[in-house]
């Protein structure tokens, strides 16, 4: 007669579910869940999630030491296969982890292996592999994050010198130069990389020992297992270990705001690269020609990069809106359903940050199409109504209003701001005033210089090179800070997987 814990365990009997799965559950549901554990390297998750559980459940004298060193050898046997299995996995058998237990109860027999699950369920080992895969990928994209801000530190520090025309709703506003407009945006992207930097935190805590939902009778201790698998902490409540994917929100919601600074980033470059303003231009390398019109020169990854931005906004709403009106314990459409679309977006970020280095590193500035097009095109307005303020002592508004008719007098008449005379701003000075004004042509020539602007704005946070020099040296420490604080959380990690093998190998030998 067949052991009936033998006959319990066939595939035909699933707990108190009499039934196998059906197809279109196998199809839809198993299937692709066991695929994606093979995409993301889960195999050997689980198994360093069982070795951690085992090595935890003997020290606290849960199973034997002879149970141990069986369940630990079969595992390690199995760890030695590579990144996938190299039995086949059984889509009836609901996941991947039912197979590996079923190969681990053929390696050994139901009493040993059936006793690795003790204290255990799904529901939390589940939550920690994922937790696990989403942290090698997190390490991944913040690596491409930094490298890519450290990109466009090395483009604005050989664009010091680089003048041309800031603009303000799309109209030439003031003179910058492209170091000081890539400062801007570096600040802008070490705020974004600490919003997904700080995601870690939630990232970075282990649910192991959480049960289904209502933790154990067992004395486990949680803190070993913690620490075996490179966690920080512990959450320390069973349910919230179980129910809580917000650590998807936190990254989900992380690249969405840097999606966005990437977005608007790319669509200044993409202006400026057209003909009509010629102030940039990507490497041949990054962009491709018509079939047609053999002079086009289209800026495809800045296309690509822009339009990726739109995928990371919608993942973000894709997890929040599955977690949205669900009960807070595990359920399938947050353990599932919910963390589905954050993957393909991980997958579009790197790819955003990777083309986004790659474009940057070779992008080139043409200074002096740029200062040419500064000098003409008036943005140099409001530094000669200063001219005529420091000059003539004359209120600000007053100046305004003087200089706004000469602009209005140069445009009539086709001219260019560099164009600029005493013989047309003295009447209109003569006119609003009621008196000549005291400045020269060689005043009116400063004013309008707009190199002498740009380098003049010694202020914090101006053009000047000195201060652009001053808020590069703060992005690039910044740089340094988040480049220190991932190899030390990179490092964690990979010194607990080294103590994990070497407690391994004490046991088994």
């Amino acid at each position: 007669m067949a052991n009936p814990l033998e006959a319990g365990f066939s595939e035909d009997h699933r707990g108190k579910i009499r039934k196998p799965p059906r197809e279109s559950v196998i199809r839809n549901i198993i299937s692709p869940a066991i695929e994606e554990d093979r995409a993301h390297g889960s195999f050997q998750d689980y198994l360093d999630i069982n070795k951690a559980h085992v090595l935890m459940l003997a020290r606290q004298g849960i199973i034997s030491e002879e149970v141990e060193k069986a369940i630990l050898t079969a595992t390690d046997r199995m760890a030695a296969m590579g990144p996938e299995p190299d039995f086949p996995l059984d889509p009836k058998l609901e996941d991947m982890y039912f197979n590996l237990e079923r190969h681990l109860i053929e390696m050994t027999s139901l009493e040993i292996g059936g006793q690795q699950h003790t204290a255990r369920s799904r529901n939390d080992l589940f939550a920690t592999s994922a937790r696990m895969a989403y942290r090698r990928y997190y390490f991944a994209i913040a690596g491409r994050f930094i490298a890519m801000r450290k990109a466009i530190h090395a483009l604005a520090e050989k664009n010091k010198d680089a003048v041309f025309s800031g603009y303000t709703h799309l109209q030439p506003s003031e003179p910058i130069t492209f170091a000081h407009y890539l400062s801007a945006i570096l600040a802008s992207f070490e705020r974004d990389y600490r919003r997904f930097s700080d995601a870690y935190r939630t990232l970075d805590r282990s649910p192991l020992g959480g049960g289904s939902m209502g933790s154990t009778t067992w004395n486990i201790d949680r803190g070993m297992t913690a620490d075996l698998l490179g966690f920080s902490e512990v959450i320390d409540n069973s349910i919230d270990c179980v129910a809580s994917r917000d650590y998807g929100l936190d990254i989900a919601s992380g690249m969405a705001a840097a999606g966005n600074t990437l977005s608007r980033f790319c669509f200044d470059l993409y202006i400026w690269a057209t003909p009509d303003y010629g102030y940039v231009e990507v490497d041949d390398s990054d962009a491709v020609c018509s079939s047609i019109m053999p002079q086009k020169k289209n800026p495809w990854t800045l296309e690509h990069i822009k339009g990726k931005a739109a995928h990371l906004e919608a993942a973000w709403i894709s997890v929040f809106s599955a977690m949205k009106n669900t009960p807070y314990t595990h359920c399938q459409d947050v353990n599932g359903e919910a963390l589905h679309w954050l993957w393909p977006a991980m997958r579009e970020m790197e790819a955003c940050l990777e083309m986004m280095t790659d474009t940057v590193s070779g992008l080139k500035f043409n200074k002096e199409r740029a200062l040419e097009t500064a000098r003409g095109n008036f943005c140099t307005a409001a530094e000669l109504a200063n001219t005529i303020v420091r000059h003539d002592h004359i209120s600000f508004r007053t100046a305004h209003e003087i200089v706004a008719e000469v602009v209005n007098r140069m445009i009539a008449g086709n001219l260019k701001a560099d164009e600029t005379g005493l013989s047309v701003i003295a009447p209109v000075f003569r006119d609003v005033v009621g008196r000549e004004t005291t400045m020269t042509e060689d005043d009116v020539r400063s004013g309008l210089d707009p190199k002498r602007i740009a380098m003049a704005k010694r202020v914090t946070g101006g053009t000047a090179p000195d201060e652009v020099a001053r808020q590069l040296e703060s992005r690039l420490r910044a740089i340094e800070s988040d480049d220190a604080e991932l190899a030390h959380r990179i490092g964690r990690v990979a010194d607990a997987k080294a103590k994990l093998e070497r407690e391994v190998h004490e046991v088994i030998g």
